[in-house]
């Protein structure tokens, strides 16, 4: 009986054990204390060719980032803009490809093609992201056939730096006035360019330069837009830059260049920075370049208008989650934090934000040394619905090449403009036409 007993106790205690223990074993994995998902170690890759300053930016935001998902660990690489392109797409052959990464408009149509940008589209519904904070032109460029293929972090318009000393050293009103009375047209433009011009040699000052780099011809498609025309047809299946609108925006810069000297000389280096130009477009973006300037006084305004109104160029700089991460949850979290309002905020001190609450808050507009709120709301914010992004096509760097070559032309005087559009036309149908078979 005694041994019975003492049988009966044993038998009791392991069975109690053999609970206690298997209890402990299922909250463990129900709360992922020992090997719940939550606690693995993870690394996402996030490729940039971003500087220091935005590395330093990312990596200071990406440390909330990091309070909230402690397990991930978030690894910046920064890739030369020149060589991006090409490293990501060696990386996709070789399935080694980053979680999340910035893309630049003209790398979109290949990574399409290639099929290595993942479909992003479930973050349209999620509430706490608030998507329909994006103004909507600066999605076009991200959605393809019912899929969105990533989200902008960086949608700068072209707008126009003036000079404002030199406006009214020459008694002319300056672009803004003119705005506001409604007349600041191209024709307007070409004529304030003339009344600014001055001086001989080393002294002269120009009305104008519409081009940051002599390749960049970006500046002369909102032209095109703004009296109807375009470069190609809709399915990009015909060059139509060889138009009556095409040949109007090559003969106002011949005109400026060659006749009326109103214009910077073909190839030579004088910018805005100096002083010795009235007018000058880029994005936003430059305005980096000008909060320092003591010489002179300086502002912004938006393009001028054509018959089809404003069609300022709008820049496109888009954050993407790649296929085959190894932790494609994961990346989609870090996606939807660099690009939520937070993420869009830190990065818009150097970068125009694509969330509205973002581009109109004090903390965008309100950095010291630029220009003034109605400057800002009038060239920019104003202007953001009207914008179009360049055009996108797969050999955009063969058709680039023989437009830049027509403007090699048109600078060296050895053709006319009706010829040179021609020309391209002659190159271009057949790179169009060989990329649709």
């Amino acid at each position: 009986m005694k041994k019975a007993f003492i049988l009966s106790i044993v038998l009791l205690i392991l069975f109690v054990t053999a609970c206690s223990n298997s209890a402990d074993s299922l909250n463990g994995e129900a709360d992922g204390s020992e090997t719940g998902a939550d606690t693995e170690e993870i690394e996402l890759t996030f490729t940039t060719w971003g500087n220091e300053k935005h590395i330093e930016m990312y990596e200071k935001v990406l440390e909330e980032f990091h309070d909230e998902h402690p397990n991930i660990t978030v690894k910046i690489q920064s890739i030369p803009h020149a060589d991006y392109q090409q490293k990501i797409s060696v990386l996709a052959a070789g399935q080694e490809l980053p979680d999340v990464g910035w893309v630049a408009e003209r790398m979109v149509p290949q990574f399409v093609q290639n099929g290595i940008l993942r479909d992003v589209s479930v973050l349209k519904d999620d509430q706490d992201f608030e998507f329909d904070d994006f103004i909507p032109s600066t999605l076009e460029l991200w959605e393809h056939d019912g899929a969105l293929l990533g989200l902008p972090f960086s949608t700068p318009p072209m707008i126009f730096y003036y000079n404002k000393t030199l406006f009214e050293e020459a008694g002319i009103e300056t672009p803004n006035e003119f705005v506001q009375k409604g007349e600041w047209t191209w024709e307007k433009f070409e004529e304030v360019s003339r009344e600014l011009s001055k001086g001989e040699g080393s002294d002269r000052v120009y009305g104008a330069r519409l081009f940051y780099e002599w390749t960049n011809f970006a500046l002369m498609l909102s032209h095109t837009w703004a009296h109807g025309g375009d470069l190609f047809n809709d399915d990009m299946t015909e060059f139509t830059w060889d138009s009556p609108q095409g040949r109007n925006t090559l003969e106002m810069l011949d005109r400026m260049m060659f006749e009326d000297r109103s214009h910077v000389p073909p190839q030579e280096e004088i910018n805005f920075e100096s002083g010795k130009v009235g007018m000058f477009p880029f994005m936003y973006s430059y305005i980096a370049n000008l909060r320092d300037i003591t010489d002179f006084e300086w502002d912004i305004a938006p393009l001028p208008k054509g018959p089809e109104g404003r069609m300022p160029l709008l820049g496109q700089a888009g954050i993407v989650a790649f296929e085959d991460s190894q932790h494609p949850e994961e990346a989609l979290e870090l996606l939807k934090f660099l690009t939520s309002k937070k993420g869009i905020q830190a990065s818009s001190t150097y970068f125009v934000p694509p969330r509205r609450s973002v581009l109109e808050s004090d903390e965008f507009i309100n950095v010291p040394n630029n220009p003034p709120r109605e400057s800002i709301e009038m060239a920019l914010i104003n202007e953001m619905d009207k914008a179009r992004v360049y055009p996108q096509h797969k050999d955009w760097t063969k058709i680039e090449s023989e437009i830049i070559s027509g403007f090699d032309q048109l600078f060296s005087q050895i053709a006319e403009p009706a010829d040179i559009l021609k020309e391209m036309k002659q190159n271009i149908d057949p790179i169009l036409e060989q990329a649709t078979n």
